[in-house]
């Protein structure tokens, strides 16, 4: 390549042409032969005369200039110019290209891809042998092997990320030890992190040539789980984004889907990385379906958190006396309050202490429980990180060395304090409002609720440190403290009715729910059912995309490397051991690399500016003024003007081409389905979700491939490029205008359909073609024909699937088209009859169909219909629908056509019975 400042010729040897413009100038300048001078004496009498028109001896310099330098502008052109191009040093040695493969590499995985493969194919055009190493720490030990270059893009293109993080070779010393002759030329493609043994690369590669670092093109941002009293989610970013968290997992029906969104709260930034805390604020119920936390609209591993034991149902244990047996009993013990309480949202444990120990609980709650066995054996449960509640009662305040019990949070005093006692109160007490940054944050204390009797606290001066909820005279009601990596909780109350109102509310339920969740899940290697089972099953992997996908061929993992984290042989996933599950989360601590000594490649720098195409037309319309200024010359400036005004009308019909937005534009290329923006936004997401939804059954069950769905303003945007439209009926919608109309009746006239949604068939149903107010006066102005409800025998009936109904989100209701001609029957043999040879301009109905077919962008439904396997049947009936539509409104009746086909081929066996 040839570079003169920023321009560089691709093909240099072609500016060899300007040399002739000199030659070309003289040709164009030459003049025919002089004619032989011939006296004649006529010519006496024309002296004087002028002439009105002269001839011009020689071609005007401006018409030469033209012509020159379009012909200079074609030469240019064809010697293939680039604007600033991406100048490469000349490079005959071998070349090695390094792909960073692990799930930072995945947002940009085909860019990438994209940039090796240009690397490669011109190694392989310049004859340069080369190696490609990714980056996976799945190659195989040992020097690479350099080879063609065109022999590696089979490999190239096949390359797919991994889960876990970019792993190099350990020696770049021995994998480098047979590089072919010459000087190496690497190239990498970088997911901008750091990674150990990066640095001994970079620094190996840099002694053997020049290297050139391809940074990645967008920002990464990551998830990561955040353990803690309370587990909460992190997100780590390059940028200062702050995307939505989604909370996937099945619905009440078992479809998954976004069940929550969660926000990212304010970012710290350090060394270019932002990090955000997310908090899992979400009701017990609703955290222990989650499966899985996303972050939005990013596509790798990193961004996954696979939900485990740590976010989800605790296993809590019960010690205390056993349920008295008597039926009219039951609801005297604190057991049963606290049964009904914890059971919806946590795992159940019930027995001895020494039973429950045995479990390996995350929480133990004892009731009114003094003097245990097994004190030892839970004090060094506690001490290692679980979580002990204890409840007060009347066998707690009887007991005469209650100052020696142990794991209390406070002293306590001897017996109790209730009305009528020594330490009578008066009246009941009720709660004080809750503290602002407790464990109890944000709950409210009911005005009913009321405390009659409690254990007391001995003062001391820590006594308000460790209250996490006090009465309203602010003696302590809840008290809790740390007992090395544990914490110990008393109520100073039953948990039953006995002496209070609280285990009769719903906030003892909240308040059984805020504890539990600040508990630690035990360690993998604490569980009794693991504790002989070194090893961890992969059940379920995820792919560098962050996709879900089987674990097939894996071995089980020692529980030893599974504490390192993803790596080779253990992907990102969820892995079982017993009856435990625990999830192997890609994204880890964020660290950016730095390039000391190599080029980095900008990301926003290209191959340069290709002005071949730019030149041409340069050339062109110096060509088509070099016509106009030859016309000019030749007939005036009458046919100048005329063909002036000819070639700006053109540019000015194509200029009201321009005028469609790029959906109608994109639209007039491809089956594009279309909704009316109706200025409701919920309405219109849910026909934009939905029409996406149908589209993609389309393109997965079809061979018809619609475009991304097109909203339409009635007022503003053309129609002629669309095929079909669906409008949702609201009760607020305003009339389109009389021009609409206009164009909504040349759509309809020309071919096109409209199906009209008034979404009610849950409520009213569908009376009649007319159906509500709101549809009559929408479709007042349009040329509707005489409507009836869809027959048997109809085209849609069959276009694609044999329906009886057409459901959507709501079924039963009857569906409106064109009605049939009158006397239409069907011909001998033929079981359909020969309904609407067009296709009926309008469909109505009320089944909320964009509803039944909308999907969000991972893909799953939006909307639930009816329950479990019926409703999701409902939805596939609703799709078959759509796609019946669809057939029907680009194909017409193709359906009825063919039922003729056994009558005309018996009308062809009997003609060539009869003979001629």
């Amino acid at each position: 390549m040839l570079v003169l400042g920023p321009l560089g010729f691709a093909a240099p040897w072609v500016l060899t042409a300007l040399i002739a413009l000199p030659i070309l100038w003289l040709i164009l300048r030459a003049m025919p032969p002089s004619p032989r001078r011939v006296a004649f004496p006529g010519v006496a009498l024309l002296l004087g005369l002028t002439d009105k028109r002269p001839e011009a001896r020689r071609t005007p310099w401006w018409l030469l200039l033209l012509r020159l330098l379009a012909i200079a502008a074609l030469i240019l052109a064809f010697a293939g110019p680039v604007w600033k191009p991406v100048v490469q040093g000349p490079a005959s040695g071998p070349l090695l290209v390094v792909m960073d493969a692990g799930w930072s590499a995945a947002p940009d995985w085909a860019a990438r891809q994209t940039r090796a493969e240009r690397a490669l194919t011109e190694a392989a055009a310049q004859g340069r042998p080369a190696a490609l190493l990714l980056a996976d720490g799945q190659a195989d030990p040992g020097p690479l092997r350099f080879a063609p270059a065109d022999t590696l893009l089979a490999g190239l293109r096949a390359a797919q990320p991994v889960s876990w993080p970019t792993t190099l070779p350990e020696d770049p010393q021995a994998a480098l030890a047979e590089i072919p002759e010459g000087r190496l030329s690497a190239l990498w493609l970088a997911d901008g992190l750091d990674h150990p043994n990066r640095t001994g690369w970079l620094s190996a590669l840099s002694a053997r040539g020049p290297v050139t670092v391809v940074p990645p093109q967008r920002a990464l941002r990551v998830l990561s789980l955040h353990d803690g009293d309370t587990p909460s989610l992190t997100l780590t970013a390059t940028d200062d984004g702050a995307p939505g968290i989604l909370a996937i997992g099945p619905d009440p029906q078992g479809i998954e889907r976004e069940l929550a969104r969660l926000v990212p709260g304010e970012g710290v930034s350090d060394s270019g990385i932002l990090t955000r805390p997310v908090a899992i604020d979400l009701p017990p119920e609703l955290r222990n379906r989650v499966t899985r936390f996303q972050i939005e609209g990013e596509t790798h591993a990193g961004a996954v958190v696979l939900a485990d034991d740590r976010v989800k149902r605790r296993k809590v244990g019960l010690v205390g006396d056993a349920d008295r047996q008597a039926e009219g009993q039951q609801l005297l013990s604190q057991l049963y309050y606290l049964r009904r309480a914890l059971a919806p949202t946590t795992d159940l444990v019930e027995g001895g202490l020494g039973d429950v120990l045995s479990t390996a609980p995350d929480v133990i709650i004892v009731a009114d429980q003094v003097e245990m066995a097994e004190v030892g054996e839970l004090a060094e449960w506690v001490n290692e990180g679980g979580l002990l509640i204890r409840f007060a009662g009347p066998r707690m305040a009887a007991f005469d060395r209650l100052i020696d019990e142990p794991l209390l949070p406070v002293m306590l005093r001897q017996g109790g304090r209730d009305i009528g006692g020594a330490l009578s109160w008066g009246d009941p007490r009720g709660l004080a409002p809750f503290a602002g940054d407790g464990v109890f944050a944000g709950l409210r204390a009911p005005d009913d609720v009321a405390v009659r009797a409690q254990l007391m606290a001995q003062p001391a001066p820590d006594l308000t440190d460790r209250t996490i909820a006090a009465l309203s005279d602010n003696t302590p009601l809840v008290t809790r403290d740390r007992l090395g990596q544990g914490q110990v909780v008393l109520f100073h109350v039953t948990a039953n009715a006995e002496w209070s109102s609280l285990p009769l509310s719903g906030l003892f339920v909240e308040m059984l729910d805020r504890l539990i969740a600040t508990a630690r899940v035990s360690p993998a290697d604490e569980a009794a059912d693991d504790r002989d089972q070194p090893f961890w099953t992969p059940e379920m992997v995820l792919d560098g995309f962050g996709r879900a996908a089987p674990a097939e061929g894996l071995a089980p993992v020692p529980a030893t490397d599974l504490a390192q984290g993803p790596g080779v042989g253990r992907p990102a996933g969820i892995y079982a051991a017993g009856d435990r599950r625990v999830a192997l989360n890609a994204a880890g601590p964020l660290a950016l690399a730095t390039w000391p000594g190599a080029t980095v490649e900008s990301a926003a720098q290209t191959a340069g500016r290709d002005l071949k195409g730019l030149l041409i037309a340069a050339a062109a319309l110096i060509l088509a003024l070099d016509a106009l200024g030859s016309a000019a010359l030749a007939r005036g400036g009458r046919v100048a003007a005329m063909l002036l005004v000819a070639t700006f009308g053109m540019t000015g019909t194509r200029a009201d081409a321009q005028d469609l937005k790029p959906e109608l534009m994109r639209a007039a290329d491809e089956v594009a389905l279309a909704y009316v923006e109706t200025g409701d936004d919920e309405v219109d997401q849910t026909s934009y979700e939905g029409l996406r939804g149908l589209s993609l059954s389309l393109r997965q069950r079809t061979s018809v491939e619609p475009g991304e769905p097109v909203a339409i303003d009635l007022d503003r945007d053309e129609l002629s490029v669309l095929t079909f439209l669906y409008w949702p009926v609201t009760a607020d919608q305003s009339p389109p205008s009389p021009q609409a109309y206009l164009r909504l009746n040349h759509f309809l006239r020309s071919g096109g359909m409209i199906l009209f949604d008034t979404r009610d068939g849950d409520v009213a149903g569908v009376g009649g073609p007319d159906m509500s107010e709101a549809l009559r006066s929408l479709a007042a102005p349009l040329e509707i024909p005489p409507l009836a409800p869809v027959p048997e025998d109809h085209v849609l009936t069959r276009s694609f699937y044999l329906l009886g109904d057409f459901p959507g989100r709501w079924k039963g209701n009857p569906v409106w088209v064109e009605a049939p001609p009158a006397g239409a029957e069907a011909a001998e043999g033929v079981p359909f009859r020969q309904l609407n040879d067009g296709v009926s301009p309008v469909v109505i109905g009320a089944n909320s169909w964009a509803e039944a077919w909308a999907v969000d962008d991972n893909g799953f439904p939006t909307f639930p219909i009816g329950r479990g396997w019926e409703g999701e049947q409902q939805r596939e009936m609703a799709y078959r629908f759509g796609i019946n539509l669809m057939m029907y409104v680009l194909t017409g009746n193709y359906k009825s056509d063919q039922v003729h086909v056994p009558a005309l081929l018996d009308r062809l066996r009997v003609e060539e019975e009869l003979g001629p």
